[in-house]
């Protein structure tokens, strides 16, 4: 574990504020869930909660589907990485964190499909060339859980099923966190 040299005092209330370098840092937003942990030497440990990261072994069947189906690589997120891949990627993009053009696109609570003049949009930092062709929010009870979205590792233009079909999913996932 890294020390931080960050000192919080717990108020009358119980609370303590997580310095706002260490959210932006983390990538931590207002509303964000976070999973406690304790050790028995008194430590206390945040973690961020991530719903659909409890559905990995899920999601990848559901992403093997969708890619196998559809013929284009398929990739879900939660709303800070990539879950679940299939096709092209697999082993660079796994794990790994969403750009932040990505994320804009998953906040934004609406499908995209990439048009002709858009500037193509890396789904994570540093592999350039996997660029978001269709993307929808998956939304669960008003939250933002992830996305499902189709991605391109040649710049080829989305087809036409693919916003649609995209939007399907994230609604079936959507309901199936509901539930």
């Amino acid at each position: 574990m890294k020390a931080t040299g960050i000192v919080r005092k717990i108020d009358d209330l119980g609370r303590v504020v997580i310095p706002k370098e260490l959210r932006r840092t983390l990538r931590i937003r207002d509303g964000d869930p976070l999973e406690i942990f304790t050790e028995r030497d008194g430590e206390v440990i945040f973690k961020k909660y991530s719903p659909m990261g409890e559905l990995g072994e899920y999601a990848a069947g559901m992403c093997e589907t969708l890619g196998k189906s559809a013929g284009v690589p398929c990739v879900i997120t939660d709303r800070d990485c990539v879950i679940a891949v299939h096709g092209a990627g697999r082993r660079e993009l796994v794990g790994k964190t969403l750009s932040e053009a990505c994320e804009k696109l998953i906040s934004s609570r609406k499908s995209y499909v990439r048009g002709d003049k858009d500037k193509p949009v890396a789904i994570i930092d540093g592999a350039e060339k996997y660029t978001v062709n269709a993307l929808s929010p998956i939304l669960s009870e008003g939250d933002i859980l992830g996305s499902v979205a189709f991605i391109s590792d040649s710049g080829a233009a989305p087809q036409d099923f693919e916003g649609k079909l995209a939007a399907t999913v994230a609604g079936f996932l959507g309901k199936q966190m509901e539930s």
